[in-house]
C-alpha cells in the first residue's frame, strides 16, 4: 500500500499544483486513499519532494530547479522490499512481487526511466519488462538481482 500511495502521491504533483499536505490527502481521498498527516509528511520526506520557490508548490527537485538527483533511487527501495522474484526471457523480464504489489513497482519502472528497459505491463503481482534487447535484459536483471540483495 505504501509503494502504491507513494505512486499517487508523486503523479498528483507532477499534474497538479499541489501547496499544502490538507490538498495533498483531499486529492488522495479523491482517489479513495485514506492517508494521516503524519503518514503523508514521511511520503513527502521519502520521495524527496520540495516546495517550489516560484509558487510554492510540492515538486520533485528536479521540477523545482534543483539539481538533478538519481532517478533510480526510489526503484531501487522500492525493489529491496517488494520484489520477489526475477526470470529473464530473451528481451523480456519477468518480475514477481506479493499481490497488489505489481502496479505500484512498474509504476516506479518507468518513472525511473532506465535506459535498459522499454516500458513495463503490470498486473497484480507479476510485471513484464520489456528491454531495448537481450544484453540490456541481461544488464537489468542483474542490477535489479543487486538491489533486492540490498
Amino acid at each position: 500500500m505504501k509503494s502504491f500511495r507513494q505512486a499517487q502521491i508523486a503523479e498528483i504533483v507532477e499534474r497538479e499544483q499541489i501547496h499544502s499536505q490538507h490538498e495533498l490527502r483531499a486529492r488522495l481521498k479523491k482517489r479513495g486513499i485514506e492517508t494521516t498527516q503524519a503518514t503523508l509528511s514521511r511520503d513527502i520526506q521519502e520521495l524527496g519532494l520540495v516546495k517550489r520557490a516560484a509558487d510554492g508548490a510540492y515538486a520533485r527537485p528536479s521540477q523545482a530547479g534543483h539539481a538533478v538527483v538519481d532517478r533510480a533511487e526510489p526503484l531501487r527501495r522500492q525493489m529491496a522490499v517488494l520484489l520477489r522474484g526475477i526470470e529473464r526471457v530473451d528481451q523480456l523480464l519477468v518480475l514477481r512481487t506479493d499481490p497488489g504489489q505489481a502496479q505500484a513497482l512498474g509504476v516506479a519502472i518507468d518513472r525511473a526511466r532506465l535506459t535498459e528497459i522499454a516500458g513495463t505491463i503490470a498486473g497484480d503481482d507479476t510485471i513484464l519488462c520489456v528491454c531495448r534487447g537481450i544484453r540490456a535484459a541481461e544488464t537489468a536483471a542483474e542490477k535489479f538481482e543487486l538491489w533486492i540483495k540490498g
